[in-house]
């Protein structure tokens, strides 16, 4: 089961977690230019001059001749779009993107004065700089070539039987057809519990292997030359062969596999069953066994996320030759490592995962990848020297602020929703009373204790931070859940909510502008980062998020009448993102995407209500002052759409309508301001306008 509710998916890989830049000035910086004059959440007047234009936007970025009211991504974005150029070693480019860029500077500094220094034996200074010494010495990695492989491929090759096949997939550096992890146990989230879903494929998703269209036969084309490449590089005949092979296996896999719409429904994967009836599910794999060797024999149940899937991969499993399920662990445990092998594998596995499935350009400089690595493997070491340096408690202190005040204007709306009962509306509130906002960088840090690197050997390093990270989630299985403890380092550009925790987490990688500017009009951050909080506040209570009570049990706690005006209007949510089609033969599937779609519209609707209180508040006249020809509201609905600037690569953009769950960045503006009535009266948007909707057909949830 999925639980934890993120607001971005920028790409694939180590891309997706690379750390953020912090924001520009500070409190003693020279006033702005235009003598903008911006009084904080806190309550005191902030001077400095905006990021972006002379109030937190970039107005140069928008579109000429472009009304609102037809296509208001366009409106905000359309000269930006128009000029901006998506680097040749991304897929996609975007405002989160921007930022990620410019932080690699600053954990790159942080990185490389660490190898610098040197530092104690075991400490965060010298982790660091051994991991990205050893990574950076592409020369010893060639020099070693496949001798770090060889032990692995020979147990792979002594196998004699299905059974003895099972076993081995179950020990940490094999591939497995299934997905082992620890979690919160929904049903107590104080304690961990065991979960186990499916897996075992080499795309993306069954949607790669069962769709018929030609594109997609294209990308099976080119995974079978892939395969086939990874067994002639590792001296292997046959290699065709062999690939075909390894395709029918996980095409049939991939038959087995749930949908991702289906596997994303709470009350659908929450299976809890006895260590019987878990291994009765697919006895082929040994699942039973399977645990004992991860460790874990001593649990007596397990929570199953697609009970017949397993089944299905089971029957699979025991369908395949044993020659066939050798090469299947061969290859998957070569191409999982490629980039830790010779230029050779790392190329070929760039050429098809990034440039075939994604239409990246060009592989990203050694550095670059190699601070993406070290900021996510060692993210808490280096999140603890980018906080201290780019970081500041003013920051801290207004994000506090504004995340009360929005929960606050949540509180209020949820007080007067016509569609929601008594009795779910008392339980809705005491959930929003129980909310933990988590701001910035953790209390408590991970610990690299008992962590061995070593800057010549790379292959191995990878390895033993595997084995550290398994190793510690071994001990914390032991032990109580620890709510201090953040999954994400500090530095990355995201936000989330943890539906089992009831907290919602904003690092201080996305507290940067555009989302927060300390030195922009209110409004642009109402409208950015106060959105954002909202949506998090509103995966609590989504599709998904509200099958979770105040405590973070899984516990239905809606009356069918209120649960039926909430399916209706999600449902007509769904029904309209569905009708958006980037891409001709593929539009974005409004059931995926609807917790995300919830998560965008609920974020703007409670942003917009705090934000009509602060004006009220802090404006004698009751209402913000015209900038720039621009209201207040015209620039809190500038700023959403700001944020979501983004530019995609054919086949980046048709990954993400098939992988989800978040809809394009064009959709996350124009679908949410369309249901949004102080939108329209803010660009004075008629039924003559492209996006108008008649009120009736706007959907309005919270």
């Amino acid at each position: 089961m999925r639980l934890s509710r993120k607001l971005c998916v920028a790409g694939a890989g180590l891309s997706l977690l690379a750390a953020c830049a912090s924001p520009k000035g500070s409190a003693s910086d020279e006033a702005p230019e235009l003598g903008v004059e911006v009084v904080s959440e806190a309550g005191a007047e902030v001077t400095g001059k905006p990021r972006f234009g002379s109030f937190g936007f970039d107005a140069e970025g928008m579109g000429a001749g472009v009304a609102p009211g037809d296509d208001f991504y366009a409106y905000a974005s359309g000269a930006w779009q128009e000029s901006t150029e998506i680097p040749a070693d991304r897929s996609r480019y975007g405002v989160f993107d921007m930022l990620s860029l410019e932080a690699e500077e600053k954990v790159n500094q942080i990185i490389v004065a660490a190898a610098r220094a040197g530092g104690e034996p075991g400490s965060n200074t010298r982790l660091i700089g051994e991991l990205y010494a050893s990574w950076m010495d592409a020369e010893s990695i060639e020099a070693r070539g496949l001798k770090p492989l060889a032990p692995y491929l020979s147990r792979i090759q002594a196998l004699g039987s299905h059974a003895e096949v099972a076993s081995l997939m179950a020990e940490l550096p094999y591939q497995h057809l299934v997905r082992m992890r620890i979690m919160p146990d929904p049903a107590n989230p104080s304690v961990y519990a065991v979960s186990v879903g499916q897996s075992g494929l080499g795309l993306p998703n069954r949607d790669y292997y069962l769709d018929t269209s030609e594109r997609f036969e294209q990308y099976r084309q080119a995974y079978v030359a892939y395969i086939a490449t990874v067994f002639e590089l590792a001296g292997f005949d046959d290699g065709e062969s062999r690939a075909q092979a390894i395709l029918e296996l996980e095409t049939a896999i991939a038959r087995a596999h749930w949908t991702r719409e289906r596997s994303r429904q709470v009350e659908e994967t929450y299976n809890v069953l006895t260590l019987e009836a878990f291994n009765a599910l697919a006895p082929q794999l040994l699942l039973a066994r399977g645990l004992e060797i991860r460790g874990l024999g001593g649990v007596d149940k397990v929570i199953v996320s697609q009970p017949s899937a397993l089944e299905g991969i089971g029957q699979a499993f025991e369908g395949a030759s044993l020659d066939r399920l050798k090469d299947y662990l061969i290859f998957h445990f070569i191409s999982d490592r490629a980039s830790w092998l010779p230029q050779a594998f790392d190329q070929a596995s760039f050429e098809f995962y990034s440039q075939t499935l994604r239409g990246t350009q060009e592989q990203r400089p050694r550095d670059r990848r190699g601070t993406e690595l070290v900021g996510w493997a060692l993210g808490h070491a280096v999140g603890q020297e980018y906080v201290a340096q780019h970081f500041s408690p003013a920051s801290k202190a207004q994000m506090d602020a504004l995340v009360a005040h929005l929960i606050e204007g949540f509180r209020g709306r949820l007080q007067t929703l016509e569609w929601m009962d008594d009795a779910t509306r008392a339980q809705a509130l005491e959930k929003l009373s129980s909310f933990e906002p988590r701001i910035g960088y953790p209390e408590k840090w991970d610990s690299y204790e008992g962590l061995q690197l070593q800057a010549d050997d790379y292959f191995g390093n990878r390895m033993r931070l595997s084995e550290h990270r398994w190793a510690r989630e071994l001990e914390r299985f032991e032990e109580g859940v620890d709510r201090e403890r953040w999954s994400w380092p500090p530095q990355i550009v995201n936000a989330s909510y943890n539906p089992l925790m009831n907290q919602i987490t904003f690092p201080a990688g996305i507290l940067q502008a555009p989302f927060f500017d300390p030195h922009a009009d209110p409004a642009m951050n109402y409208g950015a980062i106060g959105a954002v909080i909202g949506h998090e506040i509103g995966h609590g209570f989504d599709d998904q998020g509200r099958r979770f009570d105040a405590q973070g049990h899984i516990r239905d706690w809606w009356t069918p009448q209120t649960n039926a005006a909430f399916e209706e209007a999600s449902g007509r949510l769904a029904e309209q993102y569905s009708s958006f089609c980037p891409i001709d033969d593929l539009c974005v599937n409004g059931r995926l995407s609807m917790g995300e779609n919830i998560g965008d519209l609920g974020g703007m609707q409670m942003a917009y209500a705090a934000w009509r209180t602060f004006v009220k508040e802090t404006y004698p006249e009751g209402e913000a002052p015209v900038i720039d020809g621009f209201t207040g509201d015209q620039r809190f609905f500038l700023a959403w759409a700001q944020v979501w600037r983004s530019l995609y690569r054919d086949d980046a953009l048709r990954a993400q309508l098939v992988n989800g769950p978040h809809s394009p960045g064009m959709y996350r503006v124009n679908g949410v301001v369309r249901n949004l009535d102080a939108w329209y009266e803010a660009f004075d948007v008629t039924e003559d306008h492209a996006l108008y909707l008649p009120p009736e057909e706007r959907v309005r949830i919270w």
